[in-house]
């Protein structure tokens, strides 16, 4: 079996306040890109999990990243031998390792399905993984495992991704943060909620890692009518009304800026 690993953005991200358990209480607008990660598997005697492409070198120890902690979480009947092709930059606000493990929960889904305490399972391994199981439009609250459907007027859009290179671990973004609730995150419609949202943590990010600056302007400089920094950095996004001007943006950044990383797609 093959299965992508779709890359994960926040159209929105809200932080409302620190909670008494240390995390913090969130509303944000899940989105997914039709690219990512991709991961190959075939039944095996017991589970074995390679990691390999341009960012396998990010995940120091490729035994103990989410897909060989998710194929320990899902009952089976019989081992997987899973292949990961980390194409998606560590540490990005991509969810990255979530989106991988979401992938596995489909792969085992289709070969074994999947227990029916599985989005409990999912939120163990970590807050965007109930998410990126489905990678379907969703708002998410709580630590955004409280999914809910949300209309998607945003499919097919041409999207636009850019990391600087630089790796921007969740901790620190979430330290930084002020601790000003600036309000809940608007309803309507996937575009409605994203041209009237905002993300709370991209000043924080910002002085952590000044080039998300750079990578902003950059983007703003093309075509675009939305450009945000996805989930707590250092990768952002622009949305483009046609294939052609998000194309346009890609070769302009790739000639500008060679060093960074870029990702051209779709939305789901």
């Amino acid at each position: 079996m093959r299965e992508t690993a779709y890359a994960k953005i926040n159209l929105a991200l809200h932080v409302r306040e620190r909670r008494a358990d240390g995390y913090h209480a969130l509303e944000t607008l899940f989105a997914f890109v039709d690219a990512g990660d991709e991961l190959t598997a075939k039944p095996a005697s017991e589970d074995r999990v390679t990691t390999l492409g341009p960012f396998a070198g990010g995940i120091d120890d490729p035994f103990d990243n989410l897909v060989a902690k998710t194929l320990a979480a899902l009952p089976r009947s019989q081992g997987l031998d899973i292949t990961l092709e980390k194409n998606l930059p560590v540490a990005a606000g991509l969810g990255g390792g979530s989106a991988d493990a979401g992938a596995v929960f489909r792969i085992v889904e289709e070969l074994h399905g999947l227990p029916d305490d599985w989005p409990e399972r999912a939120a163990r391994l970590g807050a965007d993984v109930p998410s990126c199981v489905r990678s379907e439009m969703a708002t998410g609250r709580g630590t955004g495992t409280e999914l809910e459907p949300v209309e998607n007027d945003l499919a097919g859009t041409p999207v636009l991704l850019v990391n600087p290179r630089e790796k921007l671990a969740t901790g620190p973004v979430f330290k930084a943060w002020d601790g000003t609730d600036r309000g809940p995150l608007p309803s309507g419609t996937a575009r409605q909620i994203a041209l009237a949202g905002r993300n709370d943590l991209t000043e924080p990010a910002l002085d952590l890692c000044p080039a998300i600056g750079q990578v902003l302007a950059a983007l703003e400089g093309s075509d675009t009518w939305f450009t945000r920094m996805s989930g707590s950095g250092a990768t952002c996004f622009a949305l483009y009304d046609t294939t052609a001007a998000r194309d346009h943006a890609l070769r302009q950044i790739t000639q500008e800026r060679p060093d960074w990383w870029l990702l051209a797609g779709g939305l789901r």
